[in-house]
């Protein structure tokens, strides 16, 4: 995600960072970096003109060049300039309350994410206390009602579509909508989100149909699914659509696949729209808020800390966290404990996206070149062995350890060391769990959290 407009934006700060002093002729030397750097991410060329400009007004500042630290004064500069033209804050979805119905149109062109964004959208929301219901008004596309049903599944929410024959006009798709909306009232749903057809690329047709759609049932919420790695060409359709449908915000798709980040950057300024999410995986819960500054952070390789405890907030149960200390505490942690954790870490997402959120490990470290493959085997090891075995490390013998091996596809000198692992890791923890000092230490290591 962003890997190469993070890697050029670290490679300036440690060369301006490393000079004592900062002059005027620093200052141009690092901005025509940046404007470089902006321009070949397809950041629309008036917002980088904006950007630079105002950023060298604001660096050549007497505050800048006489400050105790001018290179961080002038890294924070562009940080706040470049959450600026993100959006300055985070933008949430303007939804009624719980009692009366919300309604989020979303729309967007062919293979941009749209339905599988419907989705995410909805499993967050329920996540959240709300009752979310979906309808299927794609009848254009073909196995989108089903691609929407199968999805929802997983997700644990309901779809309301209706069975005609494929392709639907735009009349059955405006019928569907409200039919849908009454659905929804009579059956206690708070939020309605309507999945509607997209095109290969825009057409009068589409725009008629949305806006017909739009204009029934008079949403919440208008919302148009763009895939980030377009650059500069999802910022051309995001104008166009808010033009025809007045856009209340936009959710970028493959967030996590977008090296250059043009179109996260550019979006806010040409259009004046938030962006309101970001898809960063195919999973269900591959989907998060766009928080301007954090998104800032990581494009200049300063990590997202609060991001990540966030997402390791998420895969952690309090009261299970609680009992796993005791167990650490009383030398009882197993097996079966360590296949948790292991299970945890995967949930987190993928190693690309918790390196970018470590401070100056964004850019630094290659993900591919990290041998997750270790993992695997170990994960493969534990589930190989029995409930009895997993409980107690300790009746693991040659023979247990023989089966095993070949149980996993393995050998015994790696169950071995598995075994071997296991009992330093819990030696390890038994240490830091009686240890409230060096508790308090890792703490502050980790930012206070």
């Amino acid at each position: 995600m962003l890997e190469k407009i993070t890697n050029t934006f670290s490679d300036i700060f440690r060369t301006i960072s490393g000079k004592s002093t900062i002059s005027e002729k620093n200052i141009e030397e690092a901005v025509d970096k940046i404007k470089m750097a902006l321009l070949e991410a397809d950041v629309n060329v008036r917002v980088v003109r904006r950007f630079v400009n105002s950023t060298i007004e604001e660096a050549k500042g007497e505050k800048v060049l006489r400050s105790v630290d001018p290179g961080q004064q002038f890294i924070k500069i562009v940080h706040d300039k470049l959450v600026s033209l993100l959006g300055d804050s985070k933008t949430d979805l303007k939804l009624k309350g719980p009692d009366t119905q919300s309604v989020i149109l979303f729309l967007g062109l062919q293979g941009s994410g749209k339905t599988t964004s419907a989705v995410k959208l909805a499993a967050r929301l329920k996540k959240e206390g709300r009752k979310p219901v979906l309808a299927a008004c794609d009848l254009v596309r073909p196995a989108a009602i089903d691609q929407l049903c199968i999805n929802a599944a997983k997700a644990e929410v309901p779809v309301y579509k209706e069975d005609i024959p494929l392709p639907g006009t735009a009349k059955d798709a405006v019928r569907i909508a409200k039919n849908a909306r009454d659905y929804a009232r009579k059956n206690g749903y708070d939020t309605l989100i309507v999945d509607t057809a997209g095109r290969l690329q825009i057409d009068d047709g589409m725009m008629k149909e949305i806006a017909d759609i739009k204009s029934a049932l008079n949403p919440d919420e208008v919302i148009l699914v763009a895939d980030s790695m377009t650059g500069q060409n999802a910022v051309d359709i995001a104008k166009t659509f808010d033009e025809a449908l007045h856009l209340t915000g936009v959710i970028l798709t493959k967030f996590d696949s977008d090296a250059r980040g043009g179109a996260a950057i550019s979006l806010k300024s040409i259009t004046g729209k938030p962006i309101l999410f970001i898809g960063t995986g195919e999973k269900i819960e591959d989907f998060e808020p766009f928080h301007p500054d954090r998104i800032a952070s990581r494009i200049l390789g300063m990590g997202d800390i609060v991001s990540l405890v966030e997402k390791a907030q998420e895969t952690i149960d309090m009261e299970e966290a609680a009992k796993l200390q005791k167990k650490m505490a009383s030398n009882e942690f197993t097996l079966e404990d360590m296949l948790e954790q292991l299970q945890r870490v995967k949930k987190m997402g993928s190693m690309n996206s918790l390196l970018e959120m470590m401070p100056g490990l964004a850019g630094q470290i290659n993900p591919d070149e990290i041998d997750m493959s270790g993992m695997k085997v170990q994960e493969a090891i534990i589930l190989s062995m029995t409930k009895k075995e997993r409980a107690n490390h300790l009746i693991i013998g040659p023979s247990r350890r023989k089966r095993i091996a070949k149980g996993s596809g393995t050998s015994v000198a790696e169950v071995n060391r598995l075994i071997k692992q296991f009992e330093k890791t819990r030696l390890a923890m038994k240490k830091v769990s009686r240890n409230k000092g060096m508790q308090a230490r890792m703490m502050q290591q980790f930012g206070g959290f």
